[in-house]
């Protein structure tokens, strides 16, 4: 059975850190490229970031662009967000997701390209 599990979400400050991570199990990750989206009260979700399967493209959505940097680990099966100097509208409840790739560069930002979810985890980022 395919699975995503996120951990790592929490209340931080604005301007601090948080490392997300997805760990997979159930299929082979190399073949999957992995995203992160968020979904804020009142608000669709949206993309954050993505990364390809062979990790060697990676997107960002412009809100977070030389803030946030995602990366994975095909062996253990983990992909991670590190998000630095958060800011309050960061905050929302973090899911990853997977989507079988026709190439190992393919890396879509799009919700609805992916299906495999995990269930989130909450980031607030509050003073």
């Amino acid at each position: 059975q395919l699975q995503l599990v996120e951990s790592g979400g929490g209340l931080v400050q604005p301007g601090g850190s948080l490392r997300l991570s997805c760990a997979a199990s159930g299929f082979t990750l190399d073949y999957y490229a992995i995203g992160w989206f968020r979904q804020a009260p009142g608000k669709e979700r949206e993309g954050v970031s993505c990364i390809s399967s062979s990790g060697g493209s990676t997107n960002y959505a412009d809100s977070v662009k030389g803030r946030f940097t995602i990366s994975r680990d095909n062996a253990k099966k983990m992909v991670y967000l590190q998000m630095n100097s958060l800011k309050p509208e960061d905050t929302g409840i973090y899911s990853c997701a997977a989507t079988r790739s026709p190439s190992t560069t393919y890396a879509p930002l799009r919700v609805y390209r992916y299906d495999v979810w995990g269930q989130g985890t909450q980031v607030t980022v509050s003073s």
